[in-house]
């Protein structure tokens, strides 16, 4: 029993496995069978019928013999092997020759895969011959068609090709030895030779056939338009010069020249059927004879903008000078009440100094305009820059002469912010003085006395000669900030001290019941004696919030409301 266990297990395995490969080559030996059903399957036989209907000579006729021996190799020899070989393989597996087996079926698939190839080699071939016969008939007629309707359009419109034309016929009769080569190649068979003539007409076409199109109209273009052209730009230039106009700067005769002795040769390119660089060379030539137009345009408008603008330009330039000469002279007047940084009393010399510049220039303008030798575009910007020049320091000294204007302006408004600063001061004093408090604390005096020196030195600055705006625009604003503070902390102490009145008459009725309300309200009351009003209404509000919740809230609610309607 030791032994026979183990080798139960043994026999167990061994039989397993034996089913494993069994199962695994039958499985591989049916794949095989299925690969040679498919080989033998391939509809070679129906493309070769579809061959008959050509013409069974020359290179078809001995494709189809070596299509038909190869498949007959296939189908006679290959396969009946590869069957033989399955025999062995499946033999191979009853007798559990497993290694044997594997070796076949190699063998097998080396077989098939040769068997394969062939056929599939028959097959692209068939389709490539085939597809040939088609795609030669089907481009055929297309090459056909477009050389009877060039041939047509030729003999036709003769006159629109000029020199072209011996060219373009001797490219169309190079067509027809071609053609009847194709006819000759297809009537014997020879189909795979006959697609080899139609992509060399159909490059030829593709090449020739839209030269047609183009040839006329580059023909009339450098013929016709562009010399018409060239024609109308020499009168106009004439015709500018004669009124006037300096146009050598320009040098529209030197490239009219050089574009019309071009067309010479243009036209030999046309002739040689050479179309793609001389069409784009008539582009650039028509963008170049459009920027002409626009040069001369551009000359014409620049005169009429000289001609309106230079006088107007003269008398701001004259216009300007005189305002700024009367600008400094104001500025010498008013140094003397008023003190001028010397940066300002700088700015009239350096406005005239640019604008003394722009006189210059503009007697330069005058005298080229005189003589009439200078482009009117180049008159043009330069008057531009004139203007601008002119209007940057009119700007200049308009801004200087308001500053002046201003200072007086300044002046008087600053007195008359002095005289509103000691009202303000004087009022928010009497609103103290008939509050009936009992003193007004140190802080609050120190506030109104640095206010009322803030103001005393604007006032000194005021009294100053020359006066110095700059300075009292700055302490002003220092006064105005004082005399702001001072204000709004009276007003502070004001509506404090009227709240803890209105608090310790509020908590007047729990005195008498609240011991702690009375100690806390008597401390208020000798805050408020000592003019110590903020300490004065933390206390009170304490003793009311403890005697009735809410209570202080409601008292500044109705103190409010009483300022409100006071």
């Amino acid at each position: 029993m030791e032994y026979l266990i183990p080798i139960l297990i043994m026999i167990l395995v061994a039989i397993v496995l034996i089913l494993i490969f069994r199962r695994k080559h039958n499985a591989i030996i049916s794949d095989l069978d299925k690969q040679k059903l498919q080989i033998q399957h391939k509809p070679i036989l129906e493309e070769m019928t579809k061959v008959k209907q050509l013409n069974m000579n020359g290179q078809t006729e001995e494709m189809f013999e070596r299509w038909r021996t190869i498949w007959n190799e296939v189908m006679d020899h290959d396969i009946p092997e590869v069957d033989s070989l399955l025999f062995d393989a499946e033999d191979f597996v009853d007798k559990m020759r497993f290694g044997k087996a594997s070796q076949t079926e190699q063998q097998i698939k080396e077989r098939l895969h040769i068997a394969e190839e062939k056929m599939n080699s028959i097959l692209e071939e068939l389709h490539n011959l085939i597809g040939s016969e088609e795609k030669n008939r089907i481009e055929m007629e297309q090459i056909q068609e477009q050389f009877r309707s060039a041939r047509k359009n030729v003999l036709a419109h003769q006159y629109s090709f000029g020199e072209a034309l011996p060219a373009l016929e001797k490219e169309l009769e190079s067509f027809q030895p071609e053609m009847a080569e194709y006819n000759e190649l297809t009537s014997k068979g020879n189909y795979m030779s006959a697609r080899e003539v139609v992509m060399r007409l159909k490059e030829k076409g593709d090449q020739l056939f839209p030269k047609l199109h183009d040839i006329p109209t580059l023909f009339s273009e450098v013929s016709t338009k562009i010399p018409a052209t060239l024609h109308e730009l020499r009168s106009g230039k004439n015709e500018m010069e004669s009124q006037g106009y300096f146009l050598d700067h320009l040098e529209i005769t030197q490239k009219l020249d050089s574009i019309d002795s071009e067309l010479v040769n243009l036209k030999q390119e046309i002739a040689q059927l050479s179309v793609g660089p001389v069409k784009r060379r008539v582009d650039e030539m028509k963008d170049e004879l459009d920027s002409l137009y626009d040069l001369l345009e551009k000359e014409v408008r620049a005169r009429g903008y000289v001609d309106q603008q230079h006088l107007a330009i003269a008398q701001r330039l004259d216009d300007t000078k005189h305002q700024t000469i009367a600008a400094q002279e104001e500025a010498n007047y008013i140094k003397q009440n008023y003190h001028l940084s010397d940066e300002q009393l700088a700015v009239p010399g350096k406005c005239l100094d640019k604008l003394a510049v722009a006189e210059s220039k503009m007697a330069l303008v005058q005298t080229r305009l005189s003589e009439e030798k200078s482009a009117y575009s180049s008159l043009e910007e330069e008057l531009r820059a004139l203007d601008q020049v002119v209007g940057e320091q009119d700007e200049v000294q308009s801004e200087f002469h308001n500053r002046l204007k201003n200072l007086r302006i300044d002046e008087n408004s600053s007195r008359a912010k002095i005289v509103e600063l000691k009202r303000e001061l004087h009022m928010t004093e009497r609103s103290l003085q008939k509050a009936n408090l009992p003193g007004v604390p140190e802080e609050i005096d120190a506030r109104f006395e640095e206010a009322d020196e803030n103001i005393f030195v604007v006032e000194q600055n005021l009294q100053e000669v020359p006066l110095n705006m700059s300075t009292v625009d700055a302490n002003m604003k220092k006064a105005e900030g004082a005399v702001q503070e001072a204000i709004a902390k009276a007003k502070e102490m004001l509506e404090n001290a009227m709240l803890v009145e209105r608090i310790i008459q509020y908590g007047n009725r729990y005195r008498a019941t609240n011991t702690a309300v009375n100690v806390k309200l008597l401390e208020a009351e000798h805050a408020f004696r000592q003019k110590r009003y903020t300490k004065a209404l933390e206390e009170a509000g304490i003793a009311v919030e403890q005697a009735e919740p809410g209570a202080l809230k409601k008292i500044q609610k109705m103190v409010k409301e009483q300022q409100w309607n006071q």
